[in-house]
């Protein structure tokens, strides 16, 4: 196995080592459900586990893996292993969907399938397109005007033309890295033929610090797509162009003027280094320190801040209806599956960020203190966030499954639902919340009212990420987010779960928390036949029901009546649970803090057939 060069956390090994001793399991906040594995700092070392779960920790490592996530699973006692089927978490190459069906639930990929869908550079260009035409410019005007060639070359022609001849165009290869193949050009002439290519207006009027130009690269993080949990990391990196910038047509073949990534102006002679997060110096500086500098210069860097977890939460949006698809398609559990994304962002000259491009596999090569302390960071927070499980032996093929049975009684011995273990009462409780045309706050906010099993267990679920944020900070779901609910091409019902959720209890986070204490301390979460956490057997429904007719069709509220009463038999239909982008856009919403859903999600599976299922079950539950 390669290694990659870098430098490596220090940390001490020897005899004498008198570094803190963490836990090895962090206990969930909530009865039965099982604690998470912890990760360290360099300056930690965690406790040992007995020797039966110890052989269960295993890292499967590929010639991507990086050194800064090997060495932070070594603390925690992983073992490398290249086996196909014994390991729990592995950071590694994108793989193509059908593929994502060999992960078995107790294991963690480091990606989602179809998250190219902004990966791409052409692809995050058209979706982010599509959302522009569909809700304005006035909500996405944070990306320069591009065109897709060779199917936007009559349009780039005009535009080209309209521009005059002053005008400066970048172009990129759609799926390259590392400023390969970037080139910034005026004369039409300078236009490569023959492949494809994207074309962008060039910001030629950046930010500049001391003469050079900048751009940020923000590290975000999905925990998972449904529903959606975004996180962005506190810190980050700055990146200069190597050369003071000038906007003259006769320096625009100079790369390390126009272009800011590390991997161009690192060959620059007069490249300087920076090994020190706090510094404003040389040509890489920490995120934080920028904000620092900016803030002494009277910059009010918390609205910059703000402009950019906008622009994160509405691009991870406009790939969430490809990803959620795909999940639906090839994955047993959606929690096996979490992703990184390297943002990279630039402010022009009136401070207003701009998105250049999304990395669904940014760099974590460490070259200098700097990126150590960084990216350690960041990656150790990452796995601390991402939950990672003790699995039962009954999970773990091969060798593993002869592991003693204690493994179950140290993970909690708790067999976690999935998905598919949703109720017929669950399934009715989702379709009434997504078969209301408009669905005003008053009436969203009954969907608290009743908590089913799986109402808990993801309530819950975030309430636990939460306590394991480290420097990560969530964006959404958040107090505030209830604006971006629709964007959304298909409607979620855990996304307006989770919303109202914190619109009830993001000023008095305890209270929420000690219901779900009280809930799973009764087992509520595992599955119940309680009356009182059933749906569909509440006196809730006749209480909510003059108002449901408010917002809803009479047929339409006779069709979610008559399905109540349902056997399970008939509500486990395979084809009920299925998600995707809606056949056309939901209605503009009537209010910002609004969230307006459609009564049609069909998933959009090439070639599927069968038989369509009732109204209700047609919505995405």
């Amino acid at each position: 196995m390669a290694l990659l060069c870098g430098v490596e956390e220090p940390m001490s090994l020897g005899p004498d080592d008198d570094r803190e001793e963490k836990p090895a399991l962090v206990p969930s906040l909530f009865p039965f459900i099982s604690p998470t594995l912890y990760f360290s700092t360099a300056n930690e070392k965690v406790e040992l586990l007995p020797a039966e779960q110890r052989r269960l920790l295993k890292w499967k490592v590929s010639n991507v893996t990086p050194n800064v996530v090997k060495q932070t699973v070594a603390r925690s006692h992983f073992k490398v292993t290249k086996k196909s089927h014994d390991w729990l978490g592995c950071w590694g190459h994108h793989m193509k969907s059908p593929c994502f069906k060999s992960l078995g639930e107790h294991q963690k990929l480091n990606h989602f399938p179809g998250t190219f869908q902004i990966g791409r550079k052409d692809r995050l260009w058209r979706n982010l397109s599509k959302m522009q035409v569909r809700f304005g410019k006035q909500e996405f005007s944070f990306f320069p005007r591009t065109f897709v060639l060779p199917q936007d070359i009559k349009l780039l022609r005009k535009a080209w033309e309209d521009s005059g001849s002053r005008q400066k165009w970048i172009i990129k290869p759609p799926a390259s890295a590392r400023g390969i193949g970037i080139q910034v050009i005026h004369k039409w002439s300078q236009m490569p033929r023959k492949r494809p290519l994207l074309v962008q207006k060039y910001l030629h009027k950046p930010y500049l610090i001391s003469g050079n130009k900048f751009d940020l690269r923000i590290y975000v993080y999905v925990t998972t797509y449904d529903p959606l949990k975004i996180y962005i990391f506190s810190d980050g990196l700055v990146r200069f162009a190597s050369c003071k910038y000038s906007s003259s047509m006769k320096t625009l073949g100079n790369k390390f003027m126009h272009l800011t990534n590390y991997s161009v102006n690192k060959k620059n002679s007069e490249y300087q280094t920076n090994s020190d997060d706090k510094a404003c110096q040389g040509h890489k500086w920490a995120l934080k320190a920028l904000w620092q500098f900016l803030g002494s210069k009277g910059v009010n860097t918390t609205l910059i801040w703000e402009k950019i977890k906008d622009i994160v939460i509405k691009t991870i949006i406009a790939s969430e209806p490809y990803v959620n698809s795909l999940l639906k398609m090839h994955l047993r559990t959606p929690s096996s599956c979490h992703e990184l994304f390297g943002f990279d962002i630039m402010l022009d000259e009136n401070l207003k960020p701009w998105i250049l491009e999304v990395n669904i596999s940014p760099s974590l090569h460490s070259n200098t203190a700097l990126d150590v302390s960084i990216k350690g960071q960041m990656i150790r927070d990452l796995l601390n966030l991402a939950g990672f499980r003790v699995p039962q032996k009954e999970d773990v093929a091969g060798p593993c499954s002869s592991a003693s049975s204690s493994t179950s009684s140290l993970s909690g011995g708790i067999r976690e639902r999935t998905k598919s273990d949703l109720s017929a009462d669950e399934k009715v409780k989702r379709a009434f919340y997504l078969t209301q045309r408009y669905a005003d706050q008053d009436f969203l906010s009954t969907v608290l009212d009743v908590l089913t099993p799986e109402d808990v267990r993801v309530l819950a679920e975030s309430e636990d990420e939460l306590t394991r944020l480290g420097q990560f900070e969530r964006v959404f779901p958040s107090p505030s987010s209830s604006r971006y609910l629709r964007f959304f091409e298909c409607p979620r019902y855990l996304n307006v779960l989770l919303d109202q959720w914190e619109r009830k209890y993001w000023n008095n986070r305890s209270k929420g928390i000690s219901l779900l204490r009280t809930l799973c301390g009764k087992g509520v979460h595992l599955g119940t036949s309680d009356p009182a956490h059933m749906w569909s057997k509440c006196s809730y429904v006749s209480r909510v029901e003059p108002h449901r007719q408010e917002l809803s069709s009479p047929s339409r509220s006779r069709v979610v009546v008559s399905h109540q009463h349902r056997s399970p038999h008939d509500d486990d239909d395979g084809g009920s649970d299925r998600e995707g982008p809606s056949a056309s856009s939901p209605p503009a919403s009537p209010s910002p803090g609004s969230s307006v859903t459609s009564s049609a999600c069909t998933s959009p599976q090439p070639g599927h057939t069968q038989s369509p299922p009732p109204p209700p079950q047609s919505a995405s539950l």
